[in-house]
């Protein structure tokens, strides 16, 4: 296979430099404010030289960099470029898996020859999203989607890196790199490691797979020494012409326990998930949601409609009753999530007509049936103010 792992470079910051000239070059950091309760969801290149990261306090980014803007997020003006980028990811490859706004996974093997090959099939793409979107990506280019995702990390900001395709040399690429570039390896799982001495990939490569058991479990540790080789099966899931299902997902770029924060983050991609969804006449009868920890566990919920539907507000009901029920399910323990996805599943294209009462036609129907009024007109507006489905 031959996959690209798109990264636009420090989203949400960049498209505010390309909106404000004046803010080129000047430290952005995007989210509360200076004095305010709450984190920094992102923050340009400039700001990141004086240790201001995402998820920091805004209060501590404003102590390290008095002098950065500081910005209210955007979201519908990011998904308005982020919808734009994806149609340029279109351009290359009828294969893209979104993994959020702003990262994609693109399947280009069928492709590459149409292009001169997958180094300047990678080059264009980098420049039509840079002409389309007025943002520069980063972007991997390899065998298997993790080492696409390394890849993409190897020359931010705006650069292009082609892994290795080749076992050994792949192996060797590898060895000297620090164990946490690796899926599964979160910061707890890190530090149980380097405890005993395992720092580097190829110090994993050279473990005792029964003695890995034995610290981390035997589906850990099969899973991360088989990463520390390069080697990924966790397959490619697209979007394709048959669409089964609909959704979207958002990796944090450092884990995330407070509940608050990624419950907001589950909102915007339940509303990414519903414009994208009607851009047919369909209804859906599943809603599906994921968490993923920081050990790189994941866990999956799924809930019935009652009544097939396609509305944003009914989305949202399930999808909050999907997180709150696995939320509390918790029992105590402290989520430390590294990525949260919902979805859409088992599509019809009849809605049905409820279960009749004695005094005449179900009224959740007249129910859904305005809550897709609703979705409809505010879709409309949308369109009107620009954002793409």
């Amino acid at each position: 296979m031959e996959i690209l792992h798109v990264d636009m470079d420090a989203f949400f910051a960049s498209v505010e430099q390309f909106d404000h000239p004046e803010w080129r070059g000047r430290p952005v950091i995007v989210g509360a404010g200076p004095h305010e309760r709450g984190v920094v969801s992102t923050c340009s290149y400039e700001a990141r030289t004086f240790g201001v990261h995402s998820a920091m306090p805004s209060r501590t980014a404003y102590a390290l960099c008095p002098q950065g803007i500081f910005v209210a997020p955007r979201m519908r003006r990011y998904q308005e470029v982020s919808d734009a980028a994806f149609e340029v990811f279109s351009h290359y490859s009828p294969f893209v898996q979104g993994v959020s706004v702003d990262e994609a996974f693109l399947d280009v093997t069928g492709t590459t020859h149409l292009f001169g090959g997958r180094v300047a099939l990678a080059e264009k793409l980098r420049a039509e999203i840079k002409a389309a979107c007025g943002v520069t990506c980063s972007v991997g280019l390899a065998p298997n989607r993790l080492l696409a995702k390394i890849g993409s990390e190897q020359r931010k900001p705006d650069g292009l890196f082609e892994m290795p395709f080749e076992s050994e040399a792949i192996r060797a690429f590898l060895a000297p790199k620090p164990i946490g570039i690796l899926w599964g390896v979160g910061k707890k799982t890190e530090s149980v490691l380097q405890g005993y001495g395992y720092r580097t990939c190829g110090d994993l490569q050279r473990a005792d797979p029964r003695f890995l058991e034995q610290v981390l479990g035997e589906s850990a540790a099969e899973s991360i020494r088989a990463h520390a080789f390069g080697e990924d099966d966790s397959g490619f899931d697209c979007e394709d012409a048959a669409e089964k299902s609909v959704s979207r997902e958002n990796t944090f770029p450092e884990d995330v326990s407070d509940r608050a924060v990624v419950r907001a983050a589950l909102l915007e991609l339940v509303q990414d998930v519903g414009r994208r969804f009607r851009g047919e006449t369909r209804w859906a009868l599943t809603a599906k949601l994921k968490l993923r920890d920081a050990a790189f566990n994941t866990f999956s919920r799924q809930v019935r409609f009652e009544l097939p539907a396609r509305d944003d507000m009914t989305f949202r009901e399930k999808a909050l009753e999907l997180f709150d029920g696995m939320w509390s399910e918790a029992g105590g323990r402290t989520w430390s999530v590294r990525l949260v996805g919902f979805g859409v599943t088992d599509f019809t294209d009849d809605p049905g007509e409820g279960e009749p009462t004695l005094f005449g036609p179900d009224p959740r129907v007249a129910q859904r049936e305005k809550r897709e009024r609703l979705a409809a007109a505010l879709d409309a507006i949308q369109g009107l103010l620009g954002v793409r489905r």
